[in-house]
């Protein structure tokens, strides 16, 4: 029953900090901001945390869990590599709208250089997954043969990060899921298969929700 309470506190603590880092950044949140947040006292923030950067890089790991998984989900599920490139980045850019640890996660890995431990394992996971996707498109004959899969992944992500970023400023990711689709919409040409041009207005409608 004590394991069970202690889990809980610890959850609420991390869901209350999610959304105060979210709103007002790692440099912004004080330790009052977090527990006034999530409920619970000091003492009990500091009987799972021993310090703020231990709570944001709590929330990190939340956010990574939860987008691993997500992957996983579309991982198993896409038809072909490349659909399973374009569903992750709906996946997390859906997530990123209604998410708040994931919304959290994400603005605490840009803010990378605050921490004294690194912060990158959600990025690095990322790109591994992505250069063995464009590896496999281009082995698929998806993409254009000359593609140098490496280079791609490594602009795809960037580019995403990018485009929420954009998108969280201008109008709080309400037009993530359009702007994330026009970033496809540009690219898809440049790379895909001679041959499967023609299917590119088909996959963006299958892959995109309608609202």
């Amino acid at each position: 029953m004590k394991q069970d309470r202690a889990r809980l506190t610890r959850e609420r603590v991390v869901v209350g900090a999610a959304e105060v880092f979210y709103r007002l950044g790692f440099g912004g949140a004080t330790l009052s901001d977090i527990t006034e947040a999530a409920g619970v006292t000091k003492g009990a923030l500091y009987f799972h945390f021993q310090s703020k950067e231990d709570v944001a890089l709590a929330v990190i790991e939340a956010e990574h869990e939860i987008a691993t998984a997500g992957a996983k989900r579309v991982l198993d599920s896409a038809d072909g590599p490349l659909e399973s490139m374009m569903r992750l980045c709906v996946d997390l850019a859906e997530r990123l709208v209604t998410d708040p640890i994931v919304r959290a996660g994400i603005r605490l890995t840009t803010e990378a250089s605050t921490f004294d431990r690194t912060v990158s394992l959600p990025y690095e996971d990322w790109l591994d997954t992505f250069e063995s996707l464009t590896r496999a498109a281009v082995v698929a004959g998806e993409l254009l043969p000359e593609t140098d899969s490496d280079k791609l992944a490594h602009f795809i992500i960037p580019a995403f990060t990018g485009v929420q970023m954009v998108s969280d400023v201008f109008t709080g990711r309400d037009d993530l899921l359009q702007r994330v689709r026009e970033m496809w919409e540009i690219l898809l040409p440049a790379i895909v298969a001679k041959d499967s041009l023609s299917a590119i207005p088909t996959l963006l409608d299958r892959v995109f929700p309608t609202r």
